[in-house]
Formats: C-alpha cells, structure tokens, sequence
C-alpha cells in the first residue's frame, strides 16, 4: 500500500522553512504501516479513513509527507508480528526506588534487576523511569520517563516501546516529562542516572535474558571506555584493529580484567575508566577479579603479552580516534519557539520567536516547538490543549527534525503545562510557576534578612545558599584600593566609600563550624579602565597565593553587589563618581551632586551618584540632592517608611550640610534649578520579577577553543571530582568549583563570562561568578546541595596515587603469566588465554587489586585546621594530607573527641565505646557550641524532633 500522508506542513513565518514542503526520512524507524490503521489492525480492526500524521506512536518517525491529495487510506495487511497486548495491566513500580527500568521482550515489559541498571542490549528497547526525591524541594519535581532505543533495535520494538511509554505516561499523569533516547546520544539527563557509567552490549534476546550474571568468568570481551564526567563502554571486536590513542579499553578476561590507556588520554578519562573498571568488577565478579591497568607499554610488558595472547601480535601502528561530535555553546544558545496546530488537514508550524524568549508566549491551549539549534527539540503542551495534539506530539517532532534536517538521534523532549524541565525553564528570560485559581502570585517562602535570625546560617547552609549570605558580617573586613597596578590599603572609617572609576579588593574572614574561611571579593566599577581591571586580576591572584589558595573568589560588578558584599557596609556604602569620594573629602561647594539611596535595612543599602538631572529621579525610591548651600533629600511618592528611615541614617555619611526633606509634588524652585530643570522620569517601578529556576551543575572543558558544558543533572557531592572544573548556576550567580587536580583554573573565569554571553535566556553579563577551591567551599555553595560531608576530601588519592598505592609490597603481589596444559603444541589463543593462572604481578607493570576506596568516595580521616595567614612566599602545604588519629576516646581535646571523628562518620566508623545515637555528646564543650551554635544545655533542652533534624543537618544522626 502507498503510505496515506495527506498533510503539508506550512511556515507562516520565518525564512527557514519552505512552503508547503515534503518529507523524506533519513533513516526511517518504521513501516508505511506505523498509523492509526495499523494499530487498528493490532486491535483486530481495520476502518476505512484517512490517516493523520499526529496519529502515529509516540516514537514513530513518519516516512513521507505529501502536499497532493489521496483516497482513503487503503491498509494492506501488515506483516505477521506478535500481537501486543496494552490491556494487562502496569507493572509494580517501587515508591522506595527512584530508578526503574524495563526491556522490550516479545512486545511485552520486562523489568531489568537492579544490579544490571546501566547495561543496555543493543539489539532491544528499553524504557526508564525516574522518580526524584522531594527532600528538599518547595515542590515535587516532575518525574523523567524516557524509551531507549538501541542502534540495532528492530521496528517492532520500537513501536512497543513508544506504545507502552505512553501507556505508563496515562497511568502517572501530566507531571512527566517524557524522552526519545537513541544509543550513544543520550540526554544528560539520562547519563545522570548511572554514575559509574552506561555499558552497550552485544547481543539480543537470549542474552538480554540473563541480563547481569555474577560470579560467571569465561568471559572474553572488549569495551572501548569514552567520556569525561559522562562514560559509555562499548563493546568492539577483539582485535588490537579496535584500540586507538584516545580511548581507554577493557580486555575483560573474567578474573582478569586489564585496563589499557590510549597514550592521549587524560587523567580524567583515566580515572572515570577506573572507576567504571571497578564497578564491573563488583557489580559482576562479586569483587574477586584481579584489575590491572597498562599505561605504559614499555613499563607493562608483561600485561601487553597477556593481551597479544588474546588479541593477536599487533601488526600497524594505532590509528587516531575518530573525535566525538560535541555541541558549543554557540550552537545550543540558538533557539527558536514555534506554533503547532493543524489546519484542515495541513500541519502548520510557525515561528514565534527567537531569543531571547518571554513566558508569555506559551499560551495554555496551545502545542508549541522550541528548537534548541538542532540539539534537541522540545514539545510544551499547554494545559487546554487537545487529546489528539498531546497523543501525536513525538510524531510531529520527528516528521520537524526530518524536515528540517537534523540528524535522526536528535533528543526529544516532551512535557506539559505545569511540568516543565530545569532546562526547558532557562530557556527564557525569566520563568514564574503559574497558579491556578485565585492563588495570587509572588515570592515563596523566602524569609526577608532583616526579620531573619542570623544564627540559622550556622546550622542551616540551605538558607545561607538561598540568601546568598554566609553570615552577618560580623567578620573581619579588609579593603585595599588598585593603584598603580598594586593595592593600597584603606583606612577603616573610609571602608564604605568606593569610586566608579577604581577597583577594590574586598577580603572579609569568617569562621564556620570552627574552621576559617574566607571571602575575597573582587569589585569593578563601571568606569574602571581595562588595565586596572587586569591589575585587579592579578593583584587578587597574588593574594590568594598568599593565603594557600583558600579563598573563595567573588567576582562583582558595580550595581550588582550581592547581599552579604552590601551587609559588610552595614548600609552605609557610597559609590561616588570621581575620586574626591573615595579619600573621604567633602565634595566641592560649588559642585551640584545627586545621589541614589536604595534598600530598607542595613543588608541591602547602598547610595549610588547619579547624573544631577531630572530624568534620574524615580517615583519609588530616594535621592539626595547637594548644592553649594543646602541638601534636598527628596522622598518619591512610592517609597515606604523603611526607605525613609533607612534614607536619614546614610545621608549624614555624604554630607553634613543641612538637609530638607522634600516630597515628591512639593519641590521648591531651586529644587528643580539645581537639576537643570524639571523633566519627566520614570514613575511607579513595576515589582521585580520573582523567577523561580532551579541550580543546575554542569561539567566544563574546552574543545577547539570553545567551551563545551556536561550536564550533571540530579547531582550531588560525589559528582565533584578533584579532575573536575564544575559550574554550578543559582541563577543569581554563577559557581565556578575547581578541583585539586584540575589543569584549566585560570580559564574558569573566562568560562564563566561565556556561559553568560551565550545562554540563551540573554543573562546579565554583570551576573556575579564565584570561584570555589576543592575544600575551601562557602555555606552559599554547599547549601544547593542536598548533603555536604566537609571531610569528604581529607584523604582523596590521585589516579595515579590510587594505581601505584595498589601495588603495595611488590614481592607479595600476584603476577599474570600466559600458561598453556594443553596437548597441543600450538594452542589457540583462547587456550592460552583459559589456562594462564595467577602467580605474580608483574613489577614493571601497574596491576593489583584495585578498590575504589579512596578514589570514589574518600575515606574520612581527620586533618587539623589551622588558621591560615598571608605568607610572603615558599611552597604550599596540602590543605589535603590526611593524618590517622586513635580510634580510642581517649584522643580528645578539650575534654572530648576530635569533630572529625564524630561527623558524617557510619557507625562501624566510630571510636570505640561512642553511642551511634548520642555522637554530638561527645564532643567538647567548645565544639559543641561552635557546631551548633548553642551550648549543650540549651540543645538538649529542645524538642526530641528538633535534636533530631539540628543531628541530621550536620552529620550527628
């Protein structure tokens, strides 16, 4: 039969469509057969009507469009195919695990144990789903349901897969943002849910069957390991014609597992293939497989004859590897929103927008496209949209990504109104939740600063993340002046006095939890010049070095100045516009000045000059206006009683002249004569747009010159690893974490500004970007996530510390030796490589049996902390070497055990004799107020409940 498409697709607007246009496939996925008439057919009924192209599967890929018109479609009998059954009913899904995967077997859902999750057949489809948990969460996050499909998948299971995800997706509701996944371009969001790694395996049903079997060592296989913070392992043919100097392998023996790493490989990619190493080593062998890992031929010439035995003598040089594609930043800030609705019986897709993109534009009975560059294309279905337009929403992206040809694995999004992804959101400009009902909108649960107790900060990093505040300021502030290329320290009753025209170091000391930390903040006036801001870099460089690479560095540019950089001034920050303000001078008294007061509290205050004209005022704030003989301090009519009374306290700063309290509508004649006359300004302002993105964590690295980002999404702690430079966006400001053993620290600042420049919501560039060192982490870091165990580092091995730590005493290591019992005198090589048995390691050769301890999660160990101070110059010591202490109570100090015994400690972990349950009573009386923030008396004298969530937040439960 001739396929039955009888719909155009027309573009209203917009050059990159034509009108009308037909479709070809580039790789079609399924038969002519994949519409309504064929799933009749399944039902056992064939009606005779005309086929829709949005009444395909989700997961159908149309195989034509065409503009001329047909009869009706006329259904010649599919081919014979088990028939699957949609009426039984769901399979149990477990509340107490976020993950859940199913493999398509004979059309029908299978579940995929929990040990063999991140093994995918590529012969078969699969479906995931993933519940987040709501710790933490103002509102439950949509859960992610995606179909997998393997490069060597047939139709059929195709076609089960998207019919049975759009089963799952009526049986959970709206919440669920639904995906296309096609093997080896997998979302982030995918990836996020295997963090040792994602295995392609060969094979089809029979073996798909079994899955992952343990303890199972006549195993013969080659993986090829590729990816940084994302790994895939993919299994190639046994033959040294698969290895390249790029990527890392895995010639999997059973109980030998040998890892090989290409001569260009990073350490990174090193590591990440260890650790993937190590988890099929658990996962499959049970543990008891001996690892071994060649990075150096020369220097393992015993290994490498164990994998010729396998693999062949290796005749030709390596080959390069082919590069993987990867998309800019550039790329994915191109995106572009469209209209889907059907017309008669044409599909009409027009253009809306471009970026930067507006909220509004997404209307609740509509179907919209927003096309992220060719990168993946996201469908929003509107609230009132109709049944038939949400059923159809996967087919008409992929008829769009053929139309406009982009290749066949393009990443497909589906979601609905109310259900959106964190990714989706940052698409535009600013994103509200939208409330049904009468609900009236406006900012959610964030409590105000000055009705705050800042004591919570302390014991609760989630509220100094979300503050952005590390305390109250109450710390010591140190300030110096760029000058001449170097720093000049100001006197401290001059600390509050800034020029637009200068930049200024800003270090501000605090203690946390007992240690010291420290804040340098490094601000850039708007009329600075390009070689004072370079001064300032380098100045704020030379400081940091001083003081052991501790300090958290805060990028910030004038009239951005986050909460706590405005809370060290205690409201009484002025930013003049020449440098008579900054030495503290009165200005000149024939000079005529107009200065901007802002805030309501000593947290946000600051006074800003302003060009004396007319035009600068505003109807809702509060401005100081000095002449030669007297000062207007002029109250707009939408100013409040807070600004008023938090306006006369700062003013005396500015001038001492007698001052007149004018209103807005009452100015006298020489008011408006100082300001050149009066001249319409703005009115009442409009309130500040309260939008409401969630943190995303992504990993950065360079590729040609332009900065490629990972996303880590659902992230934790242990997705910071010390090779890593990680970007972390609250959307108010930006997170820059860099690693121990990081090698690109002085891009990360220049990556930051690029992230700003591209994202496709068109962000500030004045956005403030803070540089975190691995160990040196501030409350406003830690607190996006949802457990932070500040110890966690203290003994955290190198890859290669953890390869050569292996090897222990050389002389009682096992060594591979290749020993052929067979009768025959030239055995094949699969004898060879059966009967070798385990004597020694080579010396030469870096092979043991390797554990992941200290490398995927250090062990906690505790570390002294001094207070760290400037020094003039000499080698830096490791804030990173660990020292043992006893395990005994007796190791106290003041009276009680060390904190790092106690903290985020399991309780096998213990000293001996401490309660599991009462951990925090053991700690001196000195530490227990320092960690908690009250003495012991006053904490024991809380409800049970409060102990219990105060132990939890700080590692006692």
């Amino acid at each position: 039969a001739q396929p039955c498409f009888q719909n155009t697709v027309t573009n209203e607007l917009g050059p990159c469509l034509q009108t009308p246009y037909t479709l070809t496939p580039a790789a079609p996925v399924l038969s002519p057969h994949t519409c309504v008439c064929t799933v009749l057919t399944m039902k056992d009924t064939v009606q005779d009507e005309k086929c829709r192209w949005g009444e395909f599967l989700p997961g159908a890929q149309s195989t034509g469009l065409r503009p001329e018109d047909s009869g009706p479609c006329v259904s010649s009998p599919p081919p014979s195919r088990p028939r699957m059954d949609l009426s039984k009913d769901l399979p149990p899904i477990d509340s107490r695990r976020a993950l859940h995967i199913w493999i398509i077997e004979n059309l029908e859902m299978v579940p995929v144990p929990e040990r063999a999750h991140g093994n995918f057949f590529r012969e078969h489809c699969y479906i995931v789903l993933h519940v987040p948990p709501s710790q933490k969460a103002k509102r439950r996050a949509p859960s992610d349901l995606h179909y997998w499909v393997g490069k060597e998948a047939g139709e059929e299971a195709e076609i089960a897969a998207g019919a049975f995800m759009q089963h799952l997706q009526g049986a959970l509701g709206e919440a669920t943002v639904q995906h296309r996944e096609a093997q080896g371009h997998e979302s982030d969001c995918f990836h996020s849910y295997f963090r040792q790694g994602i295995i392609y395996r060969k094979g089809g049903l029979d073996s798909a069957l079994k899955h992952v079997e343990t303890n199972v060592f006549n195993i013969q296989r080659l993986l090829r390991i590729r990816g940084r913070k994302h790994v895939s392992a993919t299994e190639v043919p046994l033959s040294w014609n698969s290895f390249n100097k790029s990527d890392v392998f895995l010639l999997d023996l059973g109980k030998v597992m040998i890892q090989w790493n290409g001569p260009n490989t990073s350490s990174t990619e090193k590591a990440r293939g260890l650790a993937l190493t190590c988890s099929l080593r658990d996962r499959e062998r049970g543990g008891r497989a001996q690892i071994a890992v060649v990075d150096d031929e020369v220097e393992a010439t015993d290994l490498v004859q164990i994998m010729e035995a396998v693999l062949g003598r290796r005749a030709a040089n390596l080959q390069a590897a082919i590069p993987s594609r990867t998309t800019g930043q550039l790329q994915k800030a191109n995106v572009r929103l469209y209209h889907v609705h059907e017309k008669g019986k044409d599909l009409v897709v027009q253009e809306l927008a471009t970026r930067p993109l507006t909220q509004d534009l997404l209307q609740e009975e509509d179907c919209c496209f927003l096309d992220q560059g060719g990168f993946k294309i996201y469908v929003w279905q509107g609230r009132m949209s109709r049944l038939q337009e949400k059923k159809a929403a996967f087919s008409w992206a992929l008829g769009f990504i053929q139309a406009k040809g982009y290749p066949t694995h393009t990443n497909v999004e589906v979601m609905s109104d109310g259900a959106e992804s964190a990714a989706f959101k940052q698409l535009f400009r600013t994103w509200t939740e939208r409330r049904r009902g009468n609900s009236t909108p406006g900012r959610m649960g964030t409590p105000t600063l000055a009705k705050l107790d800042m004591g919570k900060l302390h014991s609760q990093p989630e509220l100094a993340a979300q503050l952005r505040m590390v305390d109250d300021g109450s710390g010591k502030v140190e300030i110096w002046r760029i000058q001449d290329s170097r720093r000049q320290p100001m006197e401290p009753k001059h600390h509050g006095r800034l020029c637009s025209g200068s930049c200024y170091l800003v270090l501000y000391t605090y203690r946390k939890m007992g240690r010291v930390q420290y804040l340098l903040y490094l601000w850039q006036g708007h009329q600075a010049t390009t070689h004072a801001v370079k001064a300032l870099h380098d100045n704020a460089e030379e400081l940091d070095l001083m003081y052991h690479r501790a300090l958290a560095l805060v990028h910030v540019c004038m009239g951005s100045e986050p909460p706590h950089f405005l809370t060290l001034f205690k409201g009484q920050l002025v930013v003049f516009q020449d440098i008579a303000g900054h030495y503290g001078a009165a200005p000149s008294e024939s000079a005529t000045r107009l200065f901007h007061v802002q805030g309501t509290d000593s947290y946000n205050s600051k006074t800003v000059e302003v060009p004396a004209r007319a035009t600068a005022l505003h109807s809702s704030d509060i401005f100081l206006l000095v002449t030669s003989g007297i000062c207007y301090l002029w109250f707009g009519k939408g100013c409040s009683g807070d600004q008023r009374e938090m306006a006369r306290a700062v003013v005396a700063a500015i001038s001492g002249k007698n001052k007149e309290m004018v209103l807005e509508g009452q100015e006298p004649a020489h008011f408006w004569e100082a300001l050149g006359g009066w001249a319409p300004y703005p009115g009442k302002r409009p309130p500040d747009e309260a939008s409401s993105f969630q943190p995303r964590l992504f990993e950065c690295s360079s590729k040609a010159g332009c900065l490629v980002l990972t996303e880590v999404v659902f992230f934790s702690q242990e997705d910071l690893d010390k090779y890593d430079i990680m970007l972390l966006d609250t959307w108010q400001e930006i997170f820059l974490w860099l690693g121990d053993a990081a090698s690109e620290w002085k891009e990360a600042v220049a990556w930051g500004q690029e992230y700003l420049k591209t994202h496709p919501a068109g962000r500030s560039l004045a956005t403030p970007i803070v540089l975190v060192k691995q160990g040196h982490e501030p409350p406003t870091f830690t607190g996006w996530f949802l457990t932070w165990n500040p110890y966690r580092w203290t003994n955290n091995p190198s890859y290669e510390e953890v390869v050569e730590g292996s090897l222990g005493a050389i002389s009682a290591i096992s060594k591979i030796t290749a020993v052929s019992t067979g009768t025959s005198r030239t055995p094949s090589r699969d004898q060879e490589v059966n009967k070798f048995h385990l004597s020694r390691w080579p010396r030469n050769g870096r092979a043991g049996s390797l554990g992941l301890q200290g490398f995927t999660s250090s062990q906690d160990s505790s570390e002294s902390e001094p207070e760290l101070g400037p020094r003039a110059g000499g080698s830096t010591s490791s804030s990173h070497s660990s020292s043992s202490y006893p395990s005994s109570p007796r190791a106290t100090v003041n009276g009680g055990l060390r904190r790092e015994q106690l903290m985020c400690q399991a309780t096998k972990d213990l000293p001996e004799g401490v309660d599991p349950a009462h951990k925090e009573s053991y700690l001196s009386d000195a530490d227990f107020q320092d960690i908690f923030g009250k003495s012991k008396k006053e904490f024991y004298s809380m409800a049970k409940w409060r102990q219990q969530q105060e132990k939890k937040q700080l590692g006692f439960f």
